[in-house]
């Protein structure tokens, strides 16, 4: 009897994500806490959600929107970036795509090649490589400095480029670590870029997350370098709305009417009632959203306090954005195995630092976007059981 041809995303290591795997194995046990996914615990704001129904019942979500996107969701975009100094064309330079990862990958898609290299810093996102496998690329890691507060050294990136590197992609502020990479650095970092003719493809999906005075700012602001980045936002974090799958690219004309082809071909257009949430997001929720980042600053501060009484088995760099802590655990024992003991006898769910690239081990990570009774159980939870260890 024949057999099917061999499954090439098998041969090619694209695997699940190790959050989404760990989320599935906590599934079928009872009674466990998860800080493992980054889900803020909110519900969508009320003005969000009545913007959608309002579009639904007159009739606006039927059909497909554009390919990039409701033209209205787009001038919007482009008007909100203006408050950052950044400046696009809606028309043309401006995709909403159905997540953040979606965004990424279409970008991916287009730029590489076959074996082209993309520099990754470790520890980032764990989705970053599989999107890189879709790709047909190969990730080169560069280890941030743990040391020093998670800090990027420029060296090691300059070593890591070779005449095969097409992209350096990374979050600010990072996931997992919740740090923040400066303006300095940026700088730096969008020059080597314009000199290696590279893209920077910079994922900021928890730029209104950030609780320090540090200021925001994009190297795409500086005209000279504006075409070598990419940037993505995702409305998931900040809005509560992970479920709703909206988020957008902005980029230079000629790259993002090329993404444009692969964006349409994988989804055809990023949900239409998502796309209205969105938009009411931008025109009527931006104070709601200072609520949020307040409610997570306080949840920051008391996970870390929680993991302060547990020193010296965690250890951290305290986090300065997002929604996530990284501590070190002193223990001579694999991220992986550490995490599913957690699950299985602590019945806590977190995700294993190794997800995050090589420099992640023997971490795990912690989100504090989960409620802040979930946090309490959890944190006691783990307390516990290394007393036993």
């Amino acid at each position: 009897m024949t057999q099917p041809m061999p499954l090439r995303t098998v041969r090619e290591g694209i695997e699940l994500s190790p959050i989404k795997a760990m989320e599935l194995k906590a599934s079928a046990i009872p009674d466990v806490v998860s800080l493992a996914q980054g889900i803020p615990s909110f519900d969508t704001l009320d003005i969000i959600k009545r913007a959608a129904i309002d579009a639904i019942r007159d009739g606006k979500v039927s059909k497909y929107s554009l390919s990039p996107g409701l033209p209205a969701l787009r001038e919007a975009i482009e008007l909100d970036l203006r408050g950052d100094h950044l400046y696009y064309d809606y028309s043309k330079e401006i995709l909403i795509t159905a997540g953040s990862i979606e965004a990424i990958t279409a970008i991916l898609l287009t730029i590489l090649e076959p074996g082209s290299e993309v520099v990754i810093f470790s520890p980032s996102y764990a989705s970053y490589p599989q999107a890189v496998k879709v790709a047909h690329g190969k990730v080169v890691w560069v280890s941030l400095d743990e040391d020093n507060g998670w800090s990027l050294n420029l060296d090691r990136v300059e070593q890591a480029i070779t005449p095969q590197t097409r992209v350096i992609l990374f979050a600010n502020p990072n996931n997992p670590t919740g740090t923040v990479i400066g303006r300095d650095q940026l700088q730096a970092l969008a020059k080597l870029a314009k000199r290696h003719s590279i893209y920077l493809l910079i994922d900021e999906v928890y730029k209104e997350l950030r609780y320090s005075n540090q200021p925001y700012w994009n190297p795409a602001s500086d005209p000279t370098v504006k075409d070598f980045i990419v940037t993505i936002y995702s409305f998931s974090k900040i809005y509560a709305m992970t479920g709703w799958r909206v988020a957008f690219a902005a980029g230079e004309a000629s790259l993002m009417q090329e993404v444009l082809k692969v964006h349409d071909a994988l989804v055809t257009c990023a949900p239409v009632v998502s796309q209205y949430a969105a938009l009411a997001a931008l025109e009527l929720a931006k104070t709601d959203r200072e609520d949020v980042r307040k409610e997570l600053e306080f949840r920051r501060n008391y996970l870390c306090e929680r993991l302060d009484r547990l020193k010296p088995f965690f250890t951290y760099q305290f986090p300065t954005a997002s929604y996530f802590v990284f501590p070190r655990y002193r223990r001579d024992q694999p991220s992986v195995e550490f995490a599913n003991e957690l699950l299985e006898r602590a019945h806590v769910a977190v995700v294993a630092g190794s997800a995050f690239g090589p420099a992640g081990e023997h971490h795990i990570r912690l989100c504090f976007g989960r409620a802040r009774e979930d946090i309490d159980r959890a944190i006691s939870r783990i307390a516990s059981y290394i007393q036993i260890l």
